[in-house]
C-alpha cells in the first residue's frame, strides 16, 4: 500500500462547456471560476474549490471535450475520464453533465501505478504522463495516469492518480461556499474496489458498499446539500 493518497478533485462531465457551466449554477448554485485547456487530450474545464479545513487544496472540474482543438495524443489513444466512450457522450448530450470520477492526490505516481498493478487484480491504472498549462499565477504542472483507452476504472470509483508539481490550482481559488462532505460509492464487486483503494492508500476516502454501480459526492452548497451522482455511467 501506497501512503499519502488524498482526495483532489471531483470529476464533472458534460457535453459543452457552456452547459456545464449553467448546470453549475443551477444545481450548485455559484458559478465556476476560470479554467484553461488541456492540448494534448482536446479538452477544456473551469474549476471550483471544495476545500475546507477538513480536506484542503479540493476542487470540482467541469470539463468537455473542445470542439475546437484537436488533441496532441497518438488517434488511437482516447481522452482521459472516458470523454471518447460513446454510451457516456450520449448520456451527457441527452441528460446533462453529471459526476463521472474522482482525482486522488499522492506523492508519487509511479508508486502508486506500481502497487495497483502488483496487488491481487494486478490493475492496470495507465501510464503516468506529464502535462501542464499556464496561469495567471504561473504554469500548472503535473503528472497524471491515462490509459491508452481513457478508462476510468470501477464505473469512476477507482480515482485517477495525480502528482502536482510546486503549485496546485486550489492555492489561488476564491471561497467558493461549497464543501466536500463525503465521497460513496457501490459496486457489484465491493471487495474488489475496496482492495484496489487500499492498494493507493485511499480505503478511507470512499465509503464504499455492494449494489448496482454508482459513484455520488455529497456537497454543502449555498442551496443546501447536494448529491451528484454517475447513476452508473
Amino acid at each position: 500500500m501506497t501512503p499519502g493518497a488524498q482526495i483532489d478533485h471531483l470529476v464533472v462531465a458534460a457535453a459543452t462547456l457552456d452547459e456545464g457551466v449553467a448546470w453549475c449554477e443551477a444545481t450548485l448554485g455559484v458559478a465556476p471560476g476560470p479554467g484553461g485547456q488541456h492540448p494534448l487530450m482536446g479538452t477544456h474545464n473551469r474549476l471550483l474549490g471544495l476545500g475546507g479545513e477538513r480536506i484542503p487544496r479540493c476542487y470540482l472540474e467541469i470539463i468537455a471535450i473542445d470542439p475546437a482543438a484537436v488533441p496532441a495524443r497518438a488517434r488511437h489513444q482516447r481522452r482521459w475520464f472516458d470523454l471518447d466512450d460513446p454510451v457516456l457522450e450520449a448520456a451527457l448530450a441527452k441528460d446533462g453533465p453529471r459526476l463521472v470520477h474522482w482525482v486522488a492526490r499522492v506523492p508519487d505516481a509511479r508508486a502508486a501505478v506500481h502497487a495497483l498493478a502488483s496487488e491481487p487484480m494486478h490493475v492496470d491504472r495507465g501510464q503516468v504522463l506529464a502535462a501542464s498549462r499556464d496561469t495567471p499565477q504561473g504554469r500548472l504542472s503535473w503528472e497524471i495516469t491515462v490509459r491508452d483507452d481513457g478508462q476510468r476504472l470501477f464505473y469512476g470509483a477507482l480515482p485517477t492518480l495525480i502528482e502536482w508539481g510546486a503549485m496546485h490550482p486550489a492555492d489561488h481559488f476564491a471561497p467558493s461556499g461549497l464543501s466536500l462532505l463525503a465521497l460513496t460509492a457501490t459496486h457489484p464487486r465491493p471487495e474488489a474496489l475496496r482492495s484496489a483503494l487500499s492498494a493507493i492508500g485511499a480505503q478511507d476516502l470512499v465509503t464504499v458498499e455492494a449494489g448496482a454501480p454508482n459513484f455520488a459526492a455529497r456537497l454543502m452548497t449555498p442551496k443546501g446539500p447536494v448529491t451528484l451522482e454517475s447513476q452508473g455511467l
